[in-house]
């Protein structure tokens, strides 16, 4: 299985920036996804982003297009999620996934989809 760290989280005045990373470690396959998802109290978890690990195919929720970017560096087993322009409502816990085989954007990633899920990290937008 496949072991998940996130760091970046923080506080942030609206408007601002923040860059979560993912760092995989443990077993590596060739094919994959991995996905960010988020939970604010009393929501259901929501996928914010995916990324195929071929890098060739990604996801974004309707709320976050043109404000957040999804990337990866497989040689650093890292994936990245750049938030800008965040608002108080992007205020969460972000947590990351990923889950092995073959993987298409079809329809919204679900958190069933994913096996492997890291600790969280919270995300705080003041206004």
């Amino acid at each position: 299985q496949v072991q998940l760290v996130e760091s970046g989280g923080g506080l942030v005045q609206a408007g601002g920036s923040l860059r979560l990373s993912c760092t995989a470690s443990g077993r590596t396959f060739r094919s994959g996804v991995t996905g960010w998802f988020r939970q604010a109290p009393g929501k259901e978890r929501e996928c914010v982003a995916a990324i195929l690990l071929s890098g060739r195919s990604t996801y974004y929720a309707d709320f976050v297009k043109a404000r957040f970017t999804i990337s990866r560096d497989n040689a650093k087993n890292t994936v990245y999620l750049q938030m800008n322009s965040l608002k108080p409502e992007d205020t969460a816990v972000y947590y990351c996934a990923a889950e092995t085989g073959f993987y298409t954007f079809n329809v919204a990633p679900k958190s069933a989809d994913f096996g492997s899920w890291g600790q969280g990290t919270q995300v705080t937008v003041s206004s």
